[in-house]
C-alpha cells in the first residue's frame, strides 16, 4: 500500500503552463501518473502535454475529476491557489512553491480549518508512492517500491535518503517532503499517524532539521502512539544560534531549536537515531534486520 497517492491519484497542476510547472508536469506523466488537468486563469481551451487547460479548478474538477492539485504558481498568488482547489474539494493539495509569505499561510491555514482537504507544502519537493504515483519535483528513478516510509523536512536528505536505501534494496511505500517553512501544511505528527495506520509500512525514516519544535512534537507521538520502529536523523548540528540555514524554519532562537535537543528528545522516545547523513541507510538496514 501506499498514503496519499497512488494509482488512482488524479492530478491537477496549478500553473501547469508556466515553465516549472510544464517541466515538472511531463516528468509526472513519464513516471505514469495520471495528470488529467492543467489550470492557467485565461488559457482555459489550450492543451499542454496532451492535458487540458482549465480557467477554474471548479471546471477542472467536475470535467476530469481530479483528486489532487500540485501548485507551481508564483508566490504571490500561492495563497489564492490554494484556497480555489481547498473551495473546488480537492482534498489533497501539494504546493511546491516557495517564498510565500507567512501571514499568507497563516490565511490559508485558518481557511482550510474544518474543510476535509490536507495541504503539503509550501515550500516542498512534494511525495512519491514508488511504482505507483509522483506529485512534485523528486527524481523519480532513484525510488524503490517497498515498505520504508520516508518523512523529511529537506529535500536535499530525502533525495539522499532514498538512493541509499535503494542501493541497499530497501524499498519506499511513500516519501513525503512536509518543507521547510515554519508553518507548514502537514507536520511530522500529521505523517506518521498515517503511517503507523499503513498496513505495508514497517518502518519509517524522519528527517527532521533545526528550529521550532516539530521533532519534540513528532517524538511525543512517536513515544505514545507509534508501534512500528522509527529511524530518525536531524540535519545543523553545527548550526550557530540566530543564522538561517537554508530554510526559513531553520534558525535556531532557543534551545529547543537545536539539532542536539531534537535528537535527545526523539532518543527519548524510542526512535533509532543515524550518527550520520551518510549511515541513515545502514541503520535503516540494522534496524529492520532486528525487527525481522
Amino acid at each position: 500500500m501506499s498514503i496519499l497517492i497512488n494509482e488512482k491519484t488524479r492530478l491537477l497542476v496549478q500553473g501547469i503552463t508556466g515553465g516549472e510547472g510544464s517541466f515538472h508536469t511531463q516528468r509526472c506523466i513519464e513516471y505514469g501518473t495520471k495528470v488529467v488537468a492543467g489550470l492557467t486563469p485565461g488559457k482555459g481551451g489550450s492543451e499542454v502535454l496532451g492535458v487540458p487547460v482549465f480557467n477554474t479548478v471548479e471546471s477542472a474538477v467536475e470535467k476530469t475529476g481530479a483528486n489532487v492539485s500540485m501548485i507551481f504558481v508564483p508566490a504571490a498568488f500561492a495563497a489564492d491557489a490554494i484556497m480555489e482547489a481547498a473551495d473546488a474539494g480537492i482534498p489533497l493539495i501539494v504546493c511546491i512553491t516557495e517564498g510565500i509569505p507567512v501571514s499568507d499561510i497563516i490565511m490559508v491555514h485558518n481557511y482550510l480549518k474544518g474543510r476535509q482537504t490536507r495541504l503539503i507544502g509550501p515550500n516542498c519537493p512534494g511525495l512519491i508512492s514508488p511504482g505507483k504515483c509522483k506529485v512534485g519535483i523528486m527524481a523519480g528513478a532513484i525510488h524503490l517500491p517497498g515498505n520504508v516510509g520516508v518523512v523529511s523536512r529537506s529535500g536535499t536528505l530525502t533525495y539522499e535518503t532514498v538512493a541509499q536505501l535503494t542501493s541497499l534494496g530497501i524499498g519506499q511505500s511513500t516519501c513525503v517532503g512536509i518543507g521547510g517553512d515554519p508553518m507548514p501544511g502537514s507536520t511530522f505528527v500529521d505523517i506518521l499517524k498515517l503511517f503507523q495506520e499503513d498496513e505495508d509500512t514497517r518502518l519509517v525514516v524522519l528527517i527532521g532539521e533545526i528550529g521550532g519544535i516539530a521533532e519534540q512534537e513528532a517524538a511525543n507521538f512517536i513515544r505514545h502512539k507509534m508501534t512500528k520502529p522509527v529511524v530518525a536523523f536531524v540535519a545543523g548540528a553545527t548550526a550557530p544560534p540566530g543564522r538561517r540555514m537554508g530554510h526559513a524554519g531553520a534558525i535556531i532562537s532557543g534551545s529547543s531549536g537545536t539539532a542536539q535537543d531534537k535528537m535527545a528528545a526523539l532518543t527519548d522516545a524510542g526512535a533509532n537515531i543515524a550518527p550520520s547523513p551518510a549511515e541513515i541507510g545502514t541503520t535503516v538496514k540494522k534496524v529492520l534486520e532486528t525487527h525481522s
